[in-house]
């Protein structure tokens, strides 16, 4: 399935799980905590999180406060999206360098994800902010701290999206689908961030010269707003370029080759 296969099915999946919402009743943010009445602050819903054994995908939500989403439209919580250890493609390694490396260092409050199957490692592939219709509004990556995952380089983790599928029906098959179809349609926003991740982590290295991955004055890595309603209608068109097929480039070439319909989608430049 090429790239445009891939964004037709994805888009098509996420019109169904919208029309099926409608039918319930329901939100993706009902779905995900499982229609509780009060969302509490840093509970990650569902309980016990969610993990695919045989994919050894795993995600989880929550919101950083009990009162979020003042303003309409605004972000209410978000989902973390991640991929063990066992399921990562053969013959891709961690990134290694000398501060990963020193033993016992202190290392900031982590929102690490529990463990699931045999090994320990585990890639944060991104994050899905949801306001409270559980519409997406906002895309982002975090250091490596913020999750305590295992870092490895933006082209290595952006081989591993295609493999974040999460089936069952715990807590909503749903859900599950919707967020699938999400990391699919948004596949070459999202490979942008890893990248723009990886070039703001490099260069806060450099500039302060300290443990970049432990520092908690660098939280969020890369981050851009989403209109999903735009992005579908995108979709539609099959002579839509890639939003971001010049991303390696930079982001002054990269946002002359956006055509003007996704860069209002995207809300384009990201933060």
């Amino acid at each position: 399935m090429n790239g445009r296969e891939r964004e037709a099915a994805a888009a098509a999946m996420l019109r169904e799980c919208r029309r099926l919402l409608t039918v319930r009743g329901s939100t993706i943010l009902h779905e995900a905590t499982e229609g509780a009445g009060e969302i509490a602050a840093w509970q990650r819903y569902p309980a016990g999180e969610v993990y695919d054994a045989a994919s050894h995908a795993q995600y989880f939500y929550h919101c950083h406060s009990a009162s979020a989403e003042r303003v309409p439209g605004s972000e209410h919580g978000h989902f973390h999206l991640f991929l063990r250890a066992d399921g990562i493609p053969a013959g891709i390694t961690p990134l290694v360098l000398p501060e990963l490396a020193v033993a016992n260092a202190p290392v900031p409050p982590q929102s690490a994800p529990l463990k699931r199957g045999d090994r320990d490692e585990v890639v944060h592939l991104v994050a899905i902010a949801i306001d409270r219709r559980g519409e997406p509004v906002r895309l982002f990556t975090t250091n490596r701290w913020v999750t305590g995952e295992t870092w490895y380089c933006a082209d290595d983790v952006i081989r591993m999206l295609d493999r974040f599928q999460v089936t069952g029906d715990m807590p909503s098959a749903l859900l599950n689908r919707w967020l699938g179809a999400v990391v699919r349609l948004f596949q070459p926003e999202i490979a942008v961030l890893l990248r723009k991740r990886d070039k703001t982590v490099t260069d806060w290295r450099w500039r302060r010269r300290a443990n970049v991955f432990e520092d908690p004055r660098l939280e969020i890595t890369s981050s851009f707003a989403i209109d999903l309603d735009a992005r579908l209608a995108m979709a539609k068109d099959a002579a839509a370029e890639p939003a971001f097929k010049l991303a390696a480039h930079g982001q002054r070439r990269l946002s002359r080759g956006i055509p003007s319909a996704w860069r209002r989608a995207l809300r384009w430049p990201p933060a």
